[in-house]
């Protein structure tokens, strides 16, 4: 059985499990926390978006004693655009707790990176402080990922839809909020940026194009954004380190002084044509 259907599987029974503590009634009520755009923060911002994530199913050990105390804050002080926490416990290491805590420390969207199968958890997001969900169009079905839209939309959440192929991206009847193109091959774990390149290019202009996995060094930044990326989701790079914060400040620093020369080389060409 391929790891996702294992997570799949699980998650399943993990929520039917939810359910019966907690109905769902109980999770739909009046919020006080306004939710906060991540893709205005992306767009206006360094565009990065930072993980916290202790571990995954292929690699077991990135960081297993990470506090979000420790990590988070200094994400949004090295200039992150928003910060992805992992919610899943049995396969990454994550858990509900996390996601609050970091709510509670940061002024930056957070992302809810989790699996989500059910609208129960879309509710559950919204209680425990999120600003954004992923949607994993691997797992879901076309149907799955427009009705999911609607109600995290519904509620004050934004939506970013993760794909990996053209079979994933013609699931998307409606264009979500964000869309983000892993760069890794979900089958063979193997690496492929151009695959990614390959598929912006089929993306509509309006919508925020974020890179997923894998994105090593400044260079393959560059590349990605001079391609059309708008973000980038990177996690393993900084919390494989000592200090992720310290990791995550120099590789946004370096990042935006080539994103600005790029920039100026785009804007002198343009002047030339006009």
């Amino acid at each position: 059985m391929h790891i996702l259907d294992q997570i799949v599987q699980h998650k399943k029974k993990e929520v039917s499990g939810r359910k019966a503590i907690t109905p769902m009634s109980s999770l739909i009520k009046e919020w006080t926390y306004q939710p906060i755009s991540m893709k205005e923060n992306i767009l206006s911002g360094s565009g990065v978006i930072s993980e916290f994530k202790r571990r995954s199913p292929s690699k077991p050990t990135i960081n297993l004693n990470a506090l979000v105390d420790q990590v988070t804050p200094y994400y949004e002080a090295a200039g992150a655009s928003a910060i992805s926490v992992l919610t899943d416990s049995n396969f990454f290491g994550g858990s509900d707790e996390d996601l609050k805590a970091a709510r509670l420390l940061n002024r930056i969207p957070l992302l809810r990176k989790d699996f989500i199968v059910d609208e129960y958890q879309i509710y559950e997001s919204r209680n425990l402080g999120a600003d954004c969900i992923l949607l994993i169009a691997r797992i879901l079905s076309k149907e799955e990922i427009l009705a999911f839209t609607k109600v995290a939309q519904g509620i004050g959440l934004e939506v970013l839809v993760e794909i990996h192929n053209q079979e994933e991206l013609r699931k998307l009847s409606i264009m979500p909020d964000l869309v983000g193109v892993n760069n890794r091959n979900l089958d063979t774990f193997e690496v492929d940026y151009q695959n990614s390149i390959n598929l912006i290019s089929q993306l509509p202009q309006s919508v925020c194009k974020i890179a997923e996995s894998g994105i090593q060094s400044v260079e393959i930044m560059w590349q990605l954004y001079n391609a059309g990326f708008d973000g980038f989701l990177i996690g393993e790079k900084f919390m494989a380190t000592d200090n992720p914060g310290t990791a995550c400040k120099q590789m946004i620093s370096e990042y935006l002084i080539g994103r600005n020369k790029l920039q100026l080389i785009s804007k002198q060409r343009n002047n030339k044509k006009t």
